[in-house]
C-alpha cells in the first residue's frame, strides 16, 4: 500500500482529478536500473500511454495502489487535453530541501502546481498550455504534452499556486532558452535520461551525443547514400522483407545509427513512421518488455558504429553515385544486423512449423487410428449380420437378381472390397 499518495491524494488539483486519464506505476528492475512500469488500475496489466482503454478514473487509481501490485499514479497526456508537464530531474538536494538555480527560475517562472518526484530529486510543473514545436528535452528538462504519462506523488511545494495555471508565454520562453537554445546544454540528454522520474529512463548505447532535432535527423538519413532504403521503410514500404518484423528491424537499425542509439528519440521517430503497428506496444515477453522496446534494444545491440557529427557528413551525405567508402562500412554493419535478425526470425519460423508439422501428424495417426477401428467395426458387423443369415431357416442367400447379397462394408466402401 501507497500510504504517501492516498495521504497526499487532496493536494492533486481537481483539473487533473476529474479527467478519466489515470494509470498506476509500479518499480522493476530492468538493465539493472530501477524503470518505473506503467499498469491498469484494477487488472494490474501493462498500460500504455496510446491506449485508453488502459486508464481509469482518479478514483479508481488510488484505489489500486492500496495493494501490493502499484508503487504509484501517474496522468497521462493527451491530444485532447491542455496540460503540459515539465519534469525537472536531479536538480533538488533531498536532504536540504536545496534546487538549484536553473530549477528554481523555471519554477517560479512558470507559478503554477509543482510537486516533489518519486525520486525526491526532482520536481514536476504541470500547466496549460501549448507546447512549442522542436525538441522537447535537454540535460535535466523535459517537456510532455502527449502519448506520455507523468508519475504524480500530490507531494505539493507549498510555495507554489494549488491549481494547473495557464502559462502560456512563459513555457515558450522556457522552451526557447532552456531547450531550444543549444549554449543552455549543461548536460548531455544521456545523463537526462539515466535518472528521469517520467516513464521512459532508457539510456543510449552510444558515448557520442548526436543531438539532432527530429526533422534534422530525418533530412541527414533521407540524403545519405542509402537514403532511397531509409524513405521506403519510412514510408511503410516492406517490399524486399520477408515479414513486418524485419522491416521494423532494419528502420530501426538505421535509427540507431542516426540516434547514436538514443532509445527515446528512436521510440518517438518510429511511432512517425509508416510501419507502426498496434503490435509495437503489446508486451511479448516475459520481462514485460513490449515489442518495440525489445527490437529497438535489439537494434542498438547489432550496431556497432554510430552516427558522428563531428566527423562531418562525407561519410553519411553523400549524394553521388558511388558510395564512399564509411558509407559502404556503415551500410555492411546494418545488413550483418540485418541479417542477424532475418536469421533469428527465420530460426524462430522454423520451430513454428516444426511444431505445426508435429501437431498434424499427431492429427494424422490420430485419425488413422479411427479409420482403423471404424474398419474393424464394420467388419465385425458384417460377420454378425452373415451369421444371423445363416442362422434363420429358409433365408434366401440370393438377391432377386440371382446375385450373391452386398455386405455392409462393401456398401460402406463402394464396393472397392474384394
Amino acid at each position: 500500500m501507497n500510504e504517501s499518495i492516498t495521504d497526499e491524494s487532496e493536494q492533486i488539483p481537481e483539473t487533473l482529478r476529474e479527467r478519466d486519464q489515470w494509470v498506476c506505476w509500479r518499480e522493476e528492475e530492468r538493465d539493472g536500473k530501477p524503470t518505473k512500469i506503467p499498469v491498469t488500475p484494477e487488472t494490474g496489466g501493462f498500460a500504455s500511454s496510446t491506449e485508453p482503454e488502459t486508464w481509469a478514473s482518479f478514483e479508481v487509481a488510488l484505489e489500486y495502489t492500496e495493494t501490493a501490485h502499484a508503487d504509484g499514479i501517474g496522468f497521462v497526456f493527451t491530444d485532447d487535453d491542455p496540460i503540459v508537464g515539465v519534469d525537472l530531474d536531479d536538480c533538488r538536494d533531498p536532504g536540504t530541501d536545496d534546487i538549484d538555480d536553473a530549477a528554481l527560475d523555471i519554477i517560479e517562472r512558470l507559478d503554477s502546481y509543482t510537486e516533489v518526484s518519486p525520486s525526491g530529486t526532482g520536481y514536476h510543473v504541470l500547466i496549460t498550455g501549448e507546447l512549442p514545436e522542436g525538441r522537447n528535452r535537454r540535460g535535466h528538462i523535459e517537456l510532455y504534452d502527449t502519448a506520455r504519462f507523468f508519475t504524480v506523488t500530490g507531494d505539493h511545494v507549498e510555495e507554489t499556486p494549488r491549481r494547473v495555471a495557464r502559462r502560456q508565454d512563459a513555457l515558450t520562453a522556457i522552451h526557447r532558452e532552456y531547450v531550444q537554445d543549444t549554449e543552455r546544454d549543461t548536460a548531455s540528454e544521456s545523463e537526462q535520461r539515466d535518472g528521469a522520474d517520467g516513464e521512459s529512463t532508457m539510456t543510449g548505447a552510444a558515448d557520442i551525443d548526436v543531438d539532432l532535432e527530429d526533422e534534422d535527423l530525418l533530412k541527414k538519413a533521407r540524403n545519405a547514400s542509402n537514403g532511397e532504403k531509409f524513405e521506403r521503410l519510412w514510408n511503410g514500404n516492406t517490399v524486399g522483407y520477408d515479414s513486418q518484423s524485419e522491416a521494423d528491424m532494419a528502420l530501426c537499425c538505421l535509427l540507431a545509427f542516426w540516434t547514436g542509439g538514443d532509445q527515446t528519440q528512436m521510440d518517438q521517430l518510429f511511432r512517425q513512421s509508416g510501419l507502426l503497428r498496434e503490435k509495437w506496444d503489446e508486451i511479448h515477453y516475459a520481462d514485460g518488455s513490449t515489442y518495440g522496446e525489445k527490437t529497438i534494444e535489439r537494434a542498438i545491440a547489432s550496431t556497432s558504429d554510430f552516427y558522428d557529427p563531428d566527423a562531418g557528413d562525407e561519410a553519411v551525405n553523400d549524394t553521388s553515385t558511388d558510395s564512399s567508402p564509411e558509407a559502404d562500412a556503415v551500410d555492411s554493419e546494418r545488413s550483418r544486423a540485418y541479417l542477424a535478425e532475418k536469421n533469428r526470425l527465420l530460426s524462430e519460423r522454423v520451430d513454428d512449423l516444426e511444431a505445426t508439422l508435429e501437431q498434424k501428424t499427431e492429427r494424422i495417426e490420430t485419425l488413422e487410428g479411427e479409420i482403423e477401428r471404424l474398419t474393424d467395426e464394420l467388419e465385425a458387423r458384417d460377420q454378425e449380420i452373415a451369421q444371423s443369415h445363416e442362422e434363420e431357416p429358409g433365408t434366401a442367400r440370393e438377391t432377386s437378381d440371382g446375385s450373391e447379397p452386398t455386405s455392409l462394408l462393401s456398401r460402406f466402401f463402394g464396393g472397392r472390397s474384394e
